[in-house]
């Protein structure tokens, strides 16, 4: 199962580059916390503390950074999934903790870096719960103060992307062309990322490494014909016309990628959505796919599934099955499971 393929390949294909890295750092994380931070000692690491059975809501990156003189190191985490997490500081925690073993391991030292950490979201849910371990304490907030100290608490950076607006996104142009395409990408309003795109060419035309320019602009569309799943073929084609005005090599891409994932789309055998472009059949593979999993889930775990349930999950919308799919993992018994057939 790989539905986090396009999120997870275009925020590591993105934030890996340095440069738009400390761009977001720079321009996100509050004031207090950049004085702290050299940014020049800013190195991406190699590691990653997402299990398998996250990956398909779940990306991360961890870079080693000087903060206030000694090594530490900024967290990303990357929720590309459509609805909020409540057990987001939970899961932070876990990676925290592995990042510590992994230090004392590798370093030998007695002593614990600092470790900054930050979530991006881009659901289409608004982010409403709070951003600390304690939140999802019960009774934490009842505690008298000389008792909360025995209890462990952290915050997170959030930065709820979905719900910038175009003067809330800031930056050198590659990271603002980069927000604004994951704020789009959810969005039902096919004329948002229509702009977004638009502006994209404008930006990436005026560069002066034209080759560069090129490159960035592929990388922006195959992340959005992989993932964006309401435009058509004749959508592209428009796009194209207004993108030749200003940036003919980026409408001639624009043309090309469509034609590759169409074909692609076709090899596998989603000609049921040809009439309307190759959006209809991702939406169909990805339900195919999530239904297979969540059966395949629920039958290691609790033994032979019965052909009721079975088609109860298969009548499930795609949002339901990516809630299912990752509540699942949690479930402790089969009870669990009927809340979603409500």
């Amino acid at each position: 199962m790989k539905i986090q393929n396009p999120h997870d390949k275009f925020f590591k294909e993105t934030f890996s580059n340095i440069e738009i890295a400390k761009d977001f750092i720079l321009n996100y994380v509050p004031q207090e916390l950049i004085a702290i931070i050299d940014l020049d000692t800013l190195v991406l690491q190699k590691d990653s503390f997402i299990n398998e059975k996250l990956q398909e809501v779940y990306s991360d990156m961890l870079f080693k950074v000087n903060i206030n003189n000694n090594e530490g190191y900024i967290y990303f985490l990357f929720e590309h999934k459509s609805y909020v997490s409540k057990q987001t500081a939970l899961q932070l925690l876990k990676y925290m903790v592995e990042i510590w073993e992994m230090n004392i391991k590798n370093e030998g030292l007695g002593k614990l870096p600092i470790i900054i950490p930050l979530v991006i979201y881009h659901g289409r849910e608004k982010w409403t719960i709070k951003t600390s371990l304690a939140e999802i304490i019960e009774g934490y907030n009842s505690l008298n103060e000389n008792v909360k100290k025995f209890i462990p608490n952290f915050e997170y950076l959030l930065f709820d992307i979905s719900r910038y607006k175009d003067e809330d996104i800031k930056g050198q142009v590659q990271l603002r062309i980069i927000l604004s395409i994951l704020r789009d990408i959810f969005s039902d309003d096919v004329l948002k990322i229509y702009k977004t795109i638009i502006n994209a060419a404008r930006y990436l035309s005026e560069l002066e490494d034209k080759q560069t320019g090129i490159q960035y602009f592929e990388t922006y569309m195959r992340y959005i014909f992989s993932s964006y799943q309401d435009m058509t073929r004749s959508d592209f084609e428009n796009i194209a016309k207004e993108i030749e005005k200003t940036f003919i090599e980026g409408s001639e891409k624009i043309m090309t990628l469509a034609d590759i994932f169409r074909q692609e789309g076709m090899e596998k055998g989603i000609e049921k959505g040809i009439e309307k472009g190759i959006e209809k059949g991702i939406k169909e593979g990805k339900k195919e796919a999530l239904i297979k999993s969540i059966i395949k889930l629920l039958t290691k775990k609790y033994g032979i599934i019965s052909q009721d349930i079975k088609n109860k999950i298969e009548n499930l919308d795609v949002f339901t099955l990516e809630l299912l799919f990752d509540d699942a993992l949690d479930f402790t018994s089969m009870d669990e499971l009927y809340k979603y057939f409500e």
